[in-house]
């Protein structure tokens, strides 16, 4: 009776529930180009899928989508049934919590039906009523997308400067409001990449991008009342993006330039249009550093001096190289981030691959952290505009917990609840378990993974499992909430997060580990952390699926070039796979910012690093697992023919009997669809396909 059982729970999982019988799928035309270079012999018969607005290459995704339908008709009932109880768990008439600025409350409201948020405020005062800065919902017009910017309110709080995207490309076109009348200043300075007022209403400081790269490399001003426009910085390393900051406490307006590796921060006060920009720390090789200001002296978080995970410095705003460590290194610590307010200064650090939060008093020089009720948890800074403030505060959130907003006091720790979000259709975080494991890669080094599951789960046998990973840019993956995910956990599956070499989760040294040169450690541990889960009885190779976006994309299409068997399917999302073609054309945004992550391939030792990996040209013949990879037509970061090109190709070269699906979300960029519903609905076609390939679908 158990092998009867076994068998059939075999079976059950080795049938996928997608029709592969009945739709052909498109066939994309080889028209053989040579990108030979380094004597590495190369053809790419798909190039021609760069040509975006081309009617062939329009018919060609459109066919691709349709094909994608067709497969995932058999599980249509199964989508409508995600769609309905996603949306059964989200407050739709919901309000964010309340930021606090000079006297207003601002905050963003969502209501029943409508794809896209209100942005409003009121007065402080008890009975105030609400006005409606921005209602993207009527904004939108004939537009396929909408998403805002840079939302900045003068000191006064008499205009508010925002900023627009209308196709996702992320192009940000600027606005300014007259919060007295609601009317719009009539002079305009184009797309910037962003913005920040000066003292009062009458100045803004922006940032604007190169038209074809998108780097953003030029810093102004504009005096509204005159209408008069000043270059004040242009950044002409191609390594580097810069960015208009400033200070909390509002005297200082930042022009930030930031490599991969090198900062330069220049400063300029925000009441003198007649001051010159000053460099504070000038730009050192592989120095990083960040700025704010209190009470005459600017304070930064670096790793100059040899402070590889950071440190908090300070100095006179007079002579600002004069530093002083406020709050040392600490090599077991790494610091990320601080805010800054007139008492104390609270910090972000994270430490063996977790963050905190650590409260500094300037009056007795000590420091504390905030105590957290979980361990394995997410806690980061909510949006704290005010300077003079006795409150802090942060979000806290975990894989089983949803987000809490709370509002600390900095002087005692003490903590008030403002907005806790509600997760409806009856869910109950004890229903739930998270933990905190670690994994062994090949050569010793131990990566923590973060796990959630339904608390009765079976844990005796082998479960369903969702294993996601990044592992770049030194960024950290949350543990967050996602109330979509409940329906994948309430269905069986175990979800895992990896945290790769590549990413910041233990520090400088374990994003060093896992770039340029020590890049194929980011795709060994992935597939060493897949192994360590099924050889220690989460999972089996048939009821593992995997996904991962952007630069998780890359980290797919390595990971199943190098262990196609490994996995029942993956979800790839605007995935960075044609690495070689897109960094040997600086032309594309982001190509020359680049250099410094994966390497320069113009140069013959680097091209070959990123030769031995792009998930491009190291596709091969083999039995691939069932691949959904989503592109976004208006992506600026990671244009749309990277998976395109990638999934034409697979088809080619796989043996296997599989699914290989294509969809492009023709009016969206990077992130997707704008509209909660649309997101919603493509949440929902994710979850089926993941679902139809381990055959869960009914």
């Amino acid at each position: 009776m158990l092998r009867l059982l076994a068998l059939m729970c075999a079976l059950a999982l080795s049938a996928s529930a997608f029709d592969l019988a009945n739709p052909k799928p498109p066939v994309a035309a080889k028209k053989p180009k040579d990108v030979t270079v380094h004597e590495d012999k190369r053809i790419d018969d798909y190039f021609w899928l760069r040509e975006k607005g081309a009617p062939e290459v329009v018919s060609y995704l459109g066919q691709e989508n349709a094909y994608t339908e067709a497969v995932l008709a058999p599980e249509r009932e199964l989508r409508a049934a995600l769609y309905k109880e996603m949306l059964a768990r989200i407050k739709e008439d919901d309000t964010s919590a309340p930021v606090p600025f000079r006297g207003w409350l601002y905050y963003i409201r969502t209501e029943k039906d409508r794809q896209y948020p209100l942005y409003c405020r009121k007065s402080a005062a008890a009975g105030a009523s609400e006005e409606i800065l921005l209602d993207l919902n009527k904004m939108i017009g004939t537009s396929t997308c909408i998403a805002v910017g840079q939302y900045r309110v003068s000191d006064d709080g008499a205009r508010l400067a925002y900023s627009i995207d209308w196709t996702g490309y992320r192009q940000y076109e600027v606005f300014v409001l007259d919060l007295a009348t609601k009317a719009l200043v009539p002079q305009q300075i184009g797309k910037v990449s962003s913005l920040e007022w000066g003292a009062g209403h009458d100045v803004l400081y922006y940032g604007t991008e190169h038209e074809v790269s998108k780097r953003s490399d030029k810093f102004h001003r504009w005096t509204l009342g005159t209408g008069k426009h000043e270059l004040l910085f242009e950044e002409k390393d191609g390594l580097y993006n810069l960015e208009a900051r400033k200070s909390r406490d509002g005297k200082f307006i930042f022009c930030h330039t930031e490599s991969k590796l090198t900062t330069e921060v220049f400063a300029l006060p925000a009441d003198d249009t007649a001051a010159p920009l000053r460099s504070l720390l000038g730009r050192t090789g592989n120095s990083k550093y960040h700025a704010e200001h209190r009470a005459g002296r600017f304070y930064f978080v670096t790793n100059r001096d040899g402070a590889k995970n950071y440190k908090i410095a300070s100095a006179p705003a007079t002579a600002p190289a004069q530093l002083t460590d406020l709050i040392p290194h600490n090599p077991a610590i790494k610091i990320d981030d601080m805010d800054m307010f007139a008492t104390h200064l609270v910090v972000t650090e994270r430490e063996n691959g977790l963050p905190h939060l650590r409260v500094f008093d300037f009056a007795s020089g000590t420091s504390r952290r905030l105590e957290m009720p979980e361990a394995a948890c997410e806690v980061s800074a909510d949006k704290n505009w005010e300077f003079d403030t006795a409150e802090y505060r942060f979000t806290y959130q975990s894989l089983a917990r949803p987000p809490t907003v709370y509002a600390a006091n900095l002087a005692t720790g003490a903590r008030t609840l403002v907005k806790q979000t509600e997760v409806l259709g009856g869910f109950d975080a004890k229903h739930y378990k998270s933990e905190r494991l670690w994994a062994v890669a090949r050569d010793g080094a131990k990566v923590p993974l973060s796990v959630v599951y339904r608390a009765d789960l079976d844990r005796t046998k082998p479960q369903p499992l969702w294993l996601y990973g990044y592992g770049s840019y030194g960024v950290s993956m949350p543990v967050s909430f996602s109330s979509s995910r409940v329906s994948l956990l309430d269905r069986g599956l175990i979800y895992v997060i990896a945290h790769i070499r590549g990413g910041g989760e233990l520090g400088e040294e374990w994003r060093e580990a896992g770039r340029m040169d020590k890049k194929m450690n980011t795709f060994h541990d992935f597939v060493d952390c897949a192994q360590w889960l099924v050889g220690h009885g989460w999972t089996t190779p048939k009821q593992l699926v995997t996904s991962g976006g952007s630069a998780g994309g890359l980290l797919m299409g390595a990971v199943l070039n190098q262990r196609s068997d490994l996995f029942r399917a993956a979800l790839v999302e605007v995935p960075f796979v044609d690495v070689l073609n897109t960094m040997l054309d600086a032309t594309l945004p982001l190509t020359t910012e680049e250099y410094i992550e994966w390497g320069d391939p113009n140069d013959k030792e680097q091209y070959f690093w990123m030769r031995a990996y792009s998930p491009y040209d190291n596709l091969k013949r083999a039995a691939y697992p069932h691949v959904l990879i989503n592109v976004s037509y208006n992506d600026s970061q990671v244009p749309y023919w990277e998976g395109a090109k990638y999934l034409a190709k697979l088809r080619t070269l796989d043996t296997g009997r599989n699914a290989t699906l294509l969809h492009a979300t023709m009016g969206a960029g990077h992130g997707g669809a704008a509209g909660r519903y649309d997101a919603l609905n493509d949440t929902a076609r994710n979850y089926a396909f993941l679902l139809g390939a381990l055959g869960l679908g009914k």
